[in-house]
């Protein structure tokens, strides 16, 4: 069985699990809420141990009888196609997704997976922002993007979803990447969606976002997905996902969606949610890089998972899931990353937040599904 890593708490057991699968190397978690008024595992982290058992061939998985204690064995990761899973309305398909891109490409078969759930929510990342942000990142590590697909079945929002994506992931190297340029913002792009209210919603929210980044640069296209039917999932809502795109192909995203209604709260507002995610991208834009911050810990275990050669990126300021991440990365696989703040001679360059220099060498990680010729 080999030595198990211990952790004490809940935080942060998404990145345990993916790292435990890749890794082959057990995970004990204790003290889980152990001082919560409700005790133990979650609904919605139990719904994602069922989804990795679901990708893998032989896990073992132990939960003490209050929830507080987490023993999961990680067996081989197959994949395969004709997954379906149905994630726990608490938190979003975007969380299910973040797993299935840091282990699709490892996987012995080519991954193929339906997700039932929650589409846009104010948590998680937006299936929207997934597809045009995390799949770009993905593609510059394997080069070839043959059988990469995120397609939005059904949109679902909170509290009772009723939303449907496939998702689909082909088997590659990674390539070692160096990538410094960031580029120019050359065009922002995105989706407004209403789900069971009038179609007017999304066209208020178009003209909110587009009335701040106009005074940007001309060229902003947003569309609109008014979503009817079976299609418009079980709950009322609306949202707006955005991105934007550099001269040399980063994407920066940001996401807004209305709150679920609840009696004695004001309705949301849907020019103050437009607004909102174009201040937010804009925000996204000021951090810089050459990754979108909530895609940086994706960046992080591509470099360290290809081939055995150097791997560099810079990124904006390291959010505090990426830098947990890294510290994760160095329990699992013993592998260090060095961080240096970028110094940008080009007086243009400085504007924005500061920049960080990641590096490291990959760990030549062998996938079972790739033979080798």
């Amino acid at each position: 069985m080999g030595e198990v890593i211990t952790f004490k708490g809940s935080n942060f057991l998404r990145q345990r699990l993916i790292l435990s699968c890749l890794s082959g190397r057990s995970v004990r978690v204790t003290e889980i809420r152990s001082g919560d008024t409700e005790p133990g595992l979650r609904e919605y982290e139990v719904n994602l141990i069922r989804l990795l058992d679901k990708l893998t061939n032989g896990s073992r998985i132990v939960v003490s009888e209050t929830g507080t204690s987490l023993l999961f064995q990680p067996g081989i990761l197959v994949g395969g196609g004709g997954i379906t899973h149905e994630c726990c309305v608490h938190r979003g398909i975007g969380y299910y997704l973040e797993v299935l891109l840091a282990v699709g490409p490892f996987c012995k078969k080519p991954l193929q997976c339906v997700l039932k759930g929650v589409t846009n929510n104010q948590i998680d990342p937006s299936v929207d922002a997934i597809k045009a942000g995390g799949l770009p990142v993905l593609k510059k590590f394997i080069l070839v993007d043959d059988g990469l697909e995120l397609r939005v079945d059904r949109r679902g929002m909170p509290p009772a979803g009723g939303g449907q994506v496939t998702f689909k992931c082909p088997l590659r190297k990674l390539r070692p990447q160096q990538i410094h340029d960031a580029g120019k913002i050359k065009k922002v792009r995105g989706v407004a969606f209403a789900l069971r209210v009038s179609p007017a919603m999304s066209n208020r929210l178009v003209d909110a976002a587009k009335g701040v980044l106009l005074k940007f640069l001309p060229d902003v296209y947003i569309t609109t997905d008014h979503c009817k039917g079976a299609n418009s999932g079980k709950s009322p809502g609306f949202g707006l996902c955005l991105w934007a795109e550099t001269t040399s192909g980063v994407v920066y995203t940001s996401d807004a969606v209305s709150r679920v209604a609840s009696p004695g709260e004001a309705p949301s507002v849907p020019e103050s949610i437009g607004e909102q995610a174009a201040f937010r991208l804009l925000e996204e834009i000021y951090r810089g890089g050459c990754v979108d911050s909530t895609f940086q810990n994706q960046a992080a275990i591509y470099m360290a998972l290809g081939q055995k050669d150097i791997s560099k990126c810079t990124t904006g300021p390291l959010s505090e899931y990426t830098v947990h991440f890294l510290r994760h990365i160095k329990d699992f696989l013993g592998l260090t990353y060095k961080l240096e703040t970028r110094q940008e001679e080009d007086e243009e360059l400085r504007l924005g937040a500061s920049k960080v220099d990641v590096t490291c060498i990959g760990i030549g990680y062998s996938n079972l599904g790739i033979t080798t010729v």
